[in-house]
Order: C-alpha cells, then structure tokens, then sequence
C-alpha cells in the first residue's frame, strides 16, 4: 500500500517543523478576533504552535500571535491557549497508542 505524504507545518514559537497533528491552529479572521481552531478549518490567516504547555507559555511571555496577527491579543487569549494545550497534551498521552 502506498504511504501518504504527512502535511508539515511551522511552530510559530520554536521554528521547528513538525506534523500538523502534532500542531494547533490558531486563526484570525477578517473581523481581527483570534481564536483557537481545534478543526483546523475555519477561514482565515492560520498559525501553528505545538501541543507543548512550555511552548504555549513562551508563547505567552514573548506576545508571539501579537507579531504574527498584527493586533493586540488580550491576556486571556493566552491564558486559555495554555489549557487547552495542557488537556490536548493530556489526551494525547492517555489515548495515543502509537
């Protein structure tokens, strides 16, 4: 069976390349809200970080989506990405079997 070529994406916070599973997307769309997008769906100018809490933290400290969006990104933004970090990281080594 042929094997599938794995999508690649950029953290925005580390530089490294990873696979987009590996990744969350964070979008902003044309009203300038930013928002998590746990689909990696929805429309609009997309980033990536990686499921990692220390990441998201650096994230938080150094106002990486506020470079990368050009807007200004309320503190709760942060505070929310970091959870959902942390359960998605959770998750991930309950029920990854790989």
């Amino acid at each position: 069976m042929k094997q599938r070529k794995v999508p690649m994406r950029k953290d925005i916070v580390t530089g490294e390349m990873a696979p987009k599973k590996q990744l969350v997307r964070v979008v902003r769309n044309q009203a300038q809200e930013v928002s998590i997008d746990p689909t990696g769906k929805q429309s609009g100018r997309g980033a990536y970080i990686s499921l990692d809490v220390a990441i998201a933290q650096k994230a938080k400290k150094e106002r990486t989506f506020d470079h990368a969006f050009g807007v200004k990104i309320d503190d709760q933004f942060y505070d929310d990405l970091i959870a959902y970090v942390d359960h998605q990281q959770a998750r991930r080594e309950l029920f990854d079997n790989d």
